[in-house]
C-alpha cells in the first residue's frame, strides 16, 4: 500500500473521528420563554428549594463580595485560569430569567446550558446531576423568585485550548456519570438521605476531596482533604487531623451551629456552609453527619485513647492557676508571643465559642500543613454582623515573618503530637506577601476581604 493511501485513510478516519465528537459534543439550545410570573409557583415548593439552595450553597458562589445575591460575578480560581460564576436571578437578559424549567434541569443532569454551551465543572454538575427532577424543580421556582438583578459577568479568563467548551465534552465522557442517585436497599433511610446530600446537592467532594490534573475529583482519594482557596480542607475520612475523633452528635452541632466545643469554630470556606446549614431542616443536617461520620469510619481504640488524653490535659490546663499554666509555655520568642497574646483566650477557662479553643483539641495545629493556622493568626476571625459569634483578632502587621514561625513552630511543638511541619516558612512568607490570596469569611458566611499587602508584612514600631 502506497503512502499516499496510508494517509489518505488517516486523514478520512480523522475527519470522521472529528465528526463523531461534534456529533457527540452538540447539544441543541432549549428556546427561551416569558419569564414566569412569582405567582405561579406552588409557596411550598419555593420553600423547599430555599432549603436546597442552602445546601448547596448556591449563594457561595453565585454572590460576589458586595454584590446582589444570586447575581454572579465571583472570580473562581482554577489551575486553569479563572472562571466568573453566573448570574442566576431571573433577570431576562443577563440572568435564567428566559431559561424553563426544563432547560434548568439540563443544566444540572448534563452541565449544559439553555444555549446549547458546555458549562465549567467549577459549576459542580458531577454532583448536581445526582439531584432529583422534582428537587430540581424546587431550586426553580426558588431562584425565579429572587429578585431580578441586571449584572453580567465579566468573561471566563481562560488561555486556549480551556477556551474551547467543545472540548468539556470529552471531560465528561471521561468523568460524568449522570444521575440521579440511586438509593442503596441495605442502608437505612437517614444514610441514604445523607448519601444524597452529601454527594449530590452538598457537593462536599469538590473540596474534601484531591483532584487529578484534568480537575476531577481522585475517586480512589474520596474525601481525603484538598486546598481550595488556600484553606486546607481536612480530611474528613480515617485521616481527620481532628484530635478528638468526630462522631455524628459532633457533627449534627458543628453543622447546625459553625462550632463545637472540642473542635471549634468553622472557618475559611466552611463559615458559609455551616451558616447555610444552619438555616436548614435538623433531620437533613443530622443525615449529612450520619453519612460522613460512617464514611469516616470507628476510630480504632489508639485513636479515642489520644482524643481522651488532649481533652484530659485541656480540662487539667483549664483547671490550673494562671501562674502555673503561665510557667509551663516554655521558653524561647514563640513561647514568649504565646503567652502574652494567645493564651488569655485558648487557655480553656471560657467555652467555645466565645473563647478560645484549648489548642490540644485543635484540628488546625495537628494538620499536614500549618496553613489554617497561617491565615487564622494573621487575618483572624471576623465578627459575624449584628450578632454574637465567635471572633479572634487579626496579627497582620504585628508579627513579622520571623515571630510568626517561631509562634508556629512553638504550638505544634506544645500542643500537637505530630512531626514537626517542614514547609512553615514557605507558606508564611507566600501568605504574607499576598502571593497567596485568602478570602476571609466571617461566622455568618459573608466575606470580607484580605488586608493590603502593606497591612501583612508592615510590622507595627
Amino acid at each position: 500500500m502506497s503512502a499516499r493511501r496510508i494517509l489518505a485513510g488517516l486523514a478520512i478516519l480523522l475527519v470522521l473521528g472529528a465528526g463523531a465528537f461534534v456529533a457527540y459534543a452538540w447539544h441543541s439550545a432549549i428556546g427561551p420563554v416569558d419569564p414566569p410570573a412569582r405567582a405561579s409557583f406552588d409557596p411550598a415548593l419555593v420553600s423547599r428549594g430555599a432549603d436546597l439552595a442552602a445546601i448547596g450553597n448556591c449563594n457561595v458562589c453565585h454572590t460576589a463580595p458586595g454584590g446582589a445575591p444570586f447575581a454572579g460575578g465571583l472570580g473562581i480560581p482554577t489551575p486553569f485560569g479563572t472562571i466568573y460564576s453566573t448570574n442566576i436571578t431571573p433577570d431576562p437578559e443577563s440572568g435564567i430569567g428566559r431559561w424553563s424549567e426544563a432547560a434548568f434541569i439540563r443544566s444540572m443532569r448534563e452541565g449544559v446550558n439553555r444555549e446549547g454551551r458546555h458549562l465549567y465543572p467549577a459549576f459542580p454538575y458531577d454532583h448536581y446531576t445526582l439531584v432529583t427532577d422534582e428537587d430540581s424543580r424546587a431550586l426553580y421556582a426558588f431562584l425565579m423568585t429572587r429578585k431580578a438583578v441586571s449584572a453580567a459577568s465579566p468573561a471566563n479568563e481562560l488561555p486556549f485550548p480551556f477556551n474551547i467548551r467543545m472540548l468539556l465534552a470529552g471531560w465528561k465522557a471521561l468523568y460524568l456519570r449522570e444521575g440521579p442517585l440511586q438509593p442503596d436497599s441495605n442502608r437505612s433511610a437517614e444514610w441514604n438521605r445523607g448519601r444524597y446530600l452529601v454527594e449530590g446537592l452538598s457537593h462536599c467532594g469538590a473540596c474534601h476531596t484531591p483532584r487529578n490534573r484534568l480537575g476531577a475529583e481522585k475517586k480512589d482519594e474520596y474525601f481525603a482533604g484538598a486546598e481550595v482557596e488556600n484553606w486546607t480542607v481536612y480530611a474528613i475520612n480515617a485521616n481527620s487531623p481532628a484530635p478528638v475523633p468526630w462522631n455524628a452528635e459532633s457533627l449534627t452541632f458543628y453543622l447546625r451551629h459553625g462550632w463545637h466545643e472540642h473542635h471549634g469554630a468553622s472557618r475559611g470556606s466552611m463559615a458559609p456552609v455551616t451558616a447555610n446549614l444552619g438555616s436548614i431542616p435538623e433531620a437533613d443536617v443530622r443525615a449529612i453527619a450520619a453519612y460522613v461520620s460512617d464514611a469516616m469510619g470507628r476510630p480504632s481504640q489508639a485513636r479515642i485513647a489520644r482524643g481522651e488524653a488532649a481533652l484530659a490535659t485541656a480540662r487539667k490546663e483549664s483547671e490550673a492557676p494562671f501562674a502555673m499554666r503561665a510557667n509551663s509555655t516554655g521558653n524561647g520568642v514563640g513561647a514568649a508571643i504565646f503567652l502574652s497574646a494567645c493564651q488569655g483566650c485558648h487557655d480553656g477557662r471560657r467555652p467555645v465559642p466565645f473563647g478560645g479553643l484549648n489548642l490540644h483539641l485543635s484540628s488546625a495545629v495537628s494538620a499536614p500543613n500549618a496553613q489554617n493556622i497561617i491565615n487564622v493568626t494573621l487575618f483572624g476571625l471576623p465578627a459575624a454582623k449584628g450578632e454574637p459569634s465567635a471572633i479572634m483578632p487579626a496579627y497582620h502587621g504585628v508579627l513579622n515573618p520571623d515571630q510568626l514561625v517561631a509562634l508556629l513552630n512553638y504550638m505544634r511543638d506544645r500542643f500537637s503530637d505530630q512531626p514537626a511541619w517542614t514547609d512553615t516558612r514557605e507558606r508564611v512568607t507566600a501568605t504574607m506577601s499576598g502571593e497567596r490570596e485568602v478570602p476571609i469569611y466571617r461566622m455568618d458566611g459573608t466575606t470580607q476581604a484580605p488586608p493590603e499587602a502593606s497591612m501583612r508584612t508592615t510590622p507595627w514600631p
